[in-house]
């Protein structure tokens, strides 16, 4: 048997792209699939083939996804933690029988031949299914806020988004918005002027795989609604994933680079996935070590990271805000 293990405090997209990651190497294998922590997924309104479950995780082999790390003074926790950067694990598909694999597990490669085959084990319940927003003239913001808005790193800049919305105009100049968040003060904060709803996971996730145009954040959730969607003609995502504000050009990380999204610079202009993977490959990766927790320097970041997110605030409040402090 081949399978994972579902984890709590995992969100959605992370525990969605273990078990389709997962499933897929299983049926490459050919071996049966099989799931632990089943209890953590809470995917209930998915019509999901769990597999075999797994009571003892530790009677199975463990295979733990190759992991590669650059620690730059972007923020405390890219110093002392890291910045995730690994691109597919080769390893993962060579594994032996009765093993579970745990990990990132994002990379298109992993999954990619098996696309029709994930739209019907990703189904959605018929009771949960809805095309009220799916629409000609609609594009789907899904944003991100909760624990990514008091991150300058991380938290997308308002910029993004009003780059993005200007292109989707220049497809339809009567497009409308609507933001689909599980954070709504935070999206009201961007744009007070856009209708913003948290539906709950389910709706959430149906509004975002039937919509018709898609504009997302660098969040996992969005991934599998929009690569199983049959409606939705574009889609534009964060270029750099999880350090769009800040990246020199690497990505974090190179496994959230997919054919079907086109991905939006800071300076404004898409770039297909083969022109991101063109440009990473000419990047150079720089001789870093991590900080030690108590260094002086994490603390002078910390506290310049802190400024920046009140004055980003404060901006924001005065209605003048247009993007991230830099």
């Amino acid at each position: 048997m081949i399978g994972t293990e579902f984890l709590k405090g995992q969100g959605l997209g992370n525990r969605l792209f273990c078990y389709v990651t997962a499933r897929c190497l299983a049926e490459d294998l050919g071996v049966p699939f099989c799931t632990a922590g089943q209890e953590y997924l809470q995917a209930d309104f998915l019509d999901l083939d769990l597999g075999s479950k797994v009571t003892d995780p530790s009677s199975m082999h463990r295979y733990d996804e190759r992991e590669e790390r650059i620690y730059l003074p972007t923020s405390a926790h890219d110093m002392v933690h890291g910045i995730y950067i690994a691109g597919a694990d080769p390893g993962l598909l060579k594994i032996k029988d009765n093993t579970l694999v745990y990990g990132n597990l994002q990379d298109e490669s992993y999954f990619q031949r098996h696309r029709e085959e994930i739209r019907e084990w990703l189904r959605v319940k018929p009771a949960f299914e809805s095309d009220e927003y799916t629409a000609d003239d609609l594009c789907i913001l899904n944003m991100r806020g909760s624990e990514y808005e008091g991150k300058p790193e991380l938290y997308l800049r308002r910029r993004y988004w009003v780059d993005a919305m200007k292109i989707m105009r220049g497809i339809n100049p009567s497009m409308r918005f609507m933001i689909v968040t599980e954070d709504e003060a935070a999206a009201k904060r961007l744009f007070p002027s856009i209708e913003a709803h948290h539906f709950g996971p389910e709706k959430d996730y149906v509004t975002v795989k039937n919509a018709r145009y898609l504009i997302v954040s660098n969040s996992s959730f969005a991934f599998f609604p929009a690569y199983t969607s049959q409606t939705v003609r574009k889609i534009i995502a964060p270029q750099y994933w999880a350090r769009h504000n800040v990246s020199d050009g690497y990505w974090a990380s190179a496994q959230n680079i997919y054919d079907e999204f086109m991905y939006l610079g800071r300076d404004g202009q898409l770039r297909s996935a083969e022109e991101c993977r063109q440009e990473l490959r000419s990047w150079k990766k720089p001789d870093t070590h991590p900080f030690a927790a108590d260094d002086p320097a994490v603390a002078a970041v910390q506290r310049r990271n802190r400024r920046r997110v009140l004055l980003q605030k404060a901006l924001y409040k005065a209605g003048r805000c247009t993007g991230l402090i830099r």
